[in-house]
């Protein structure tokens, strides 16, 4: 077996390890919770909010404190680029999707204010120079995160028709709960122990892919990485487009990217200036994809405030702008070699 076959086979099984890993956590820990007594609106705001961003934010972390800032970075990125111009233009092509649900403009906005305040922390302000991910930078994130938290605990107190509200606020809906005490340990031990390999492993290939590609770790924790771990929303949209139930999706999107910026970015700038002393910034991020990722943002934020519903031609756009981007990234890479 090739030395590049190998890197992407630990990178894949990595992948799937770690969501599967998630998605067991979650549903022990919600059981837990929910035999506590603890109520489903915080149960969704806190064990589920959280945990549908455990794979992102354990990759992240533990690519930042063992040296590789660039997978790091590049997860978080590369992922809200995905899970705008992949997940929400592939289901467009399938059906329409509504834009005018409550509560979207404003999380579209605040998704949009987060990409602002992230390239903002990323850039040495002093230096005039990409800077890093350091302890103060994960505390303003993190500070953010339970922000929007407290935010959206105060929109469901009054009304749960912002979609990201209703189903966080649904901790019930969450299906295959463990019931017995045996079946919710084993499914927290097996997410416990799941994350940290699934993540060693997407690190370790992750870094020897880059390795022996001649290319930089960004490049992929801005493509494989992030598709990899954006899969599970991606089956989601597509799904729900083919029930013609796809008017969620934008909802959702927009709050899985406030999540990856705000709760992925602070932990990560938390537990690497902890460790390291932060996050070095990749220069290459300035070039190309800190830009695609706040165009991305604006663009979503257009769509959304137009009221009018993305279809087939909407989907279109942002399919080719991804492989636009793709192409940019691969061309700007082979001209670096």
């Amino acid at each position: 077996m090739s030395a590049t076959l190998l890197d992407v086979l630990l990178l894949v099984i990595g992948i799937i390890i770690i969501l599967f890993g998630g998605d067991y956590l979650v549903r022990g820990a919600t059981a837990v919770a929910k035999r506590t007594g603890v109520p489903s609106l915080l149960i969704g705001l806190t064990i589920v909010a959280f945990g549908t961003s455990a794979p992102e934010m354990v990759v992240s972390v533990f690519a930042a404190i063992a040296g590789s800032p660039g997978l790091a970075v590049g997860n978080i990125v590369g992922s809200n680029i995905a899970n705008i111009l992949l997940v929400l233009g592939l289901p467009a092509l399938i059906a329409a999707m509504g834009t005018t649900a409550k509560g979207v403009r404003s999380n579209a906005v605040i998704a949009l204010g987060a990409a602002l305040l992230f390239i903002a922390l990323c850039w040495d302000w002093e230096a005039n120079a990409p800077g890093a991910l350091s302890l103060l930078e994960g505390a303003i994130l993190s500070a953010m995160i339970i922000a929007y938290i407290v935010y959206l605990g105060v929109v469901a107190m009054g009304s749960r028709e912002d979609p990201l509200v209703a189903e966080l606020a649904s901790a019930d809906a969450v299906e295959g709960l463990p019931k017995s005490a045996l079946g919710i340990g084993f499914s927290l031990v097996v997410g416990l122990i799941a994350l940290p390999i699934g993540a060693n492993l997407i690190v370790e290939g992750g870094a020897s892919l880059a390795i022996t590609l001649g290319v930089s770790e960004a490049v992929v924790g801005l493509t494989l990485l992030a598709i990899g771990t954006s899969l599970p929303e991606l089956a989601t949209s597509v799904v729900a487009a083919v029930r013609r139930q796809a008017d969620m999706a934008i909802g959702n999107v927009i709050g899985s990217n406030i999540f990856n910026i705000l709760a992925v970015g602070g932990i990560t700038g938390l537990a690497a200036g902890g460790f390291s002393g932060g996050v070095a910034i990749d220069p290459s991020f300035f070039r190309l994809d800190l830009w695609v990722f706040l165009a991305s943002a604006i663009f979503i934020t257009l769509v959304v405030f137009s009221r009018r519903p993305m279809g087939r031609v909407t989907g279109a756009v942002l399919l080719l702008a991804y492989g636009a981007y793709l192409a940019a990234l691969l061309y700007l890479t082979l001209g670096a070699a």
